[in-house]
């Protein structure tokens, strides 16, 4: 098991909740969809599986390591090694070509590789844009610059946010199948918060969000 979220319990600042007792796994190579309404905590619940954040009670484990125990720097070194986000806002590095964006991530856990960056390139189809500036590209163009940059580093958890919500209904669909079927080839486990039910219908599994526990 690459993930295991065991009855964990997280409020707001001024102590309102907004995860009870949630409890989920993830297997190594795995595909879960998360679903909920807006404020039904989704988010946060990626943001605690990704250890950038600490929780009230219960226990998260990620690769065999208890998160609870961890101080911000074991978080993050945890998070280096282990784990990949793409956000639905894209958040690459204005001032970085594409090229330096896709690497940016795996320079910083010290495992880039010049090959594998090459590869997911071509499979991107950025090969022709790594000189390019974020703001010359589309939408999605841009996600698919998010993506490669998060699978440079070969993790093995992948978190997305909505990761095609900012996308017309091609370029989402391009993304979602270039996402799939890169966590296929690297074997990674993909969590994915989803509005769309025709996105989770493509996952292995899916599991409801509402009102702070799992449906």
């Amino acid at each position: 098991m690459l993930l295991s979220i065991d009855k964990v319990q997280k409020s707001y600042p001024g102590g309102r909740p907004v995860l009870r007792d949630v409890s989920l796994t993830l297997d190594h190579g795995q595909t879960l969809a998360l679903t909920g309404e807006s404020g039904s905590g989704k988010s946060t619940l990626l943001h605690l599986a990704a250890a950038l954040d600490s929780f009230d009670g219960g226990e998260i484990t990620l690769d065999g390591t208890p998160l609870s125990p961890l101080d911000d720097a074991g978080r993050a070194v945890l998070r280096r090694r282990s784990v990949s986000l793409v956000f639905q806002q894209f958040n690459l590095i204005p001032s970085l070509t594409v090229d330096q964006n896709l690497s940016f991530h795996a320079r910083l856990a010290g495992n880039y590789d010049p090959t594998w960056g090459s590869h997911l390139a071509e499979r991107l189809g950025l090969s022709d844009l790594l000189g390019s500036f974020p703001e010359t590209l589309s939408g999605g163009q841009q996600q698919r610059v998010a993506i490669g940059r998060a699978m440079a580093a070969r993790p093995k958890l992948l978190l997305a946010d909505e990761p095609t919500g900012n996308l017309d209904e091609t370029a989402s669909a391009n993304v979602l199948d270039l996402m799939l079927s890169l966590v296929v080839d690297t074997g990674a486990a993909l969590l994915l918060v989803t509005h769309s039910q025709e996105i989770a219908a493509r996952l292995d599994r899916r599991v409801h969000l509402a009102g702070g526990h799992i449906q």
